[in-house]
């Protein structure tokens, strides 16, 4: 099963989810983000070279254009290798766990999983973000000393930022696939 579809996140900018099922067992999904925006960059750029030039241009100080490139140029760096996430994938195997990867604008992926024996559950939490509620998928981790105890919980989806019809979707997929474990 293969379904491309257009969801916003909290924001109200576009993304997608990939739903790919593999097996009845083993699901994936992948919601992308938009690419980095050439405009965005260009206006940032250029205000920033802009005010340095300024300032240049009443104290003939050179280290402050200079600054202002390298500063400009950093900053772009480290938002695209730490910041700007392209996508988020979410694999769940039903009898060994669940996978969560992160695709960065850089090429860096960050990836992590969860054992099948550690997880309780995954719901649909929510949490109060700035002057708004939000809605965010996560697992519920078992306690080791009491199993009917929650540990820690590790939400999904944290760069995506998904709104609550693109989380539905995830979660009754998920759930279907622990059901049958």
């Amino acid at each position: 099963m293969m379904e491309d579809e257009i969801f916003t996140d909290i924001s109200g900018k576009a993304i997608s989810l990939d739903c790919q099922s593999h097996s009845s067992f083993c699901r994936e999904f992948t919601v992308s983000s938009p690419k980095v925006s050439i405009g965005k960059v260009l206006v940032y750029t250029c205000s920033v070279w802009l005010s340095a030039y300024t300032v240049f241009f009443f104290t003939q100080n050179t280290a402050v254009l200079s600054s202002a490139i390298l500063i400009t140029l950093v900053g772009m760096m480290l938002h695209i290798h730490f910041v700007k996430v392209d996508h988020e994938s979410l694999l769940v195997i039903g009898s060994l766990g669940i996978q969560v990867s992160s695709s960065y604008a850089s090429g860096r992926e960050t990836t992590s999983f969860i054992e099948m024996s550690k997880i309780k559950d995954i719901v649909i939490n929510e949490a109060i973000y700035m002057h708004r509620i939000i809605y965010y998928l996560c697992v519920l981790l078992r306690d080791s000393s009491d199993p009917n105890a929650v540990s820690s919980v590790v939400p999904l989806f944290q760069s995506s930022k998904p709104r609550l019809n693109c989380l539905v979707k995830v979660y009754q997929s998920c759930q279907e696939v622990l059901s049958k474990c």
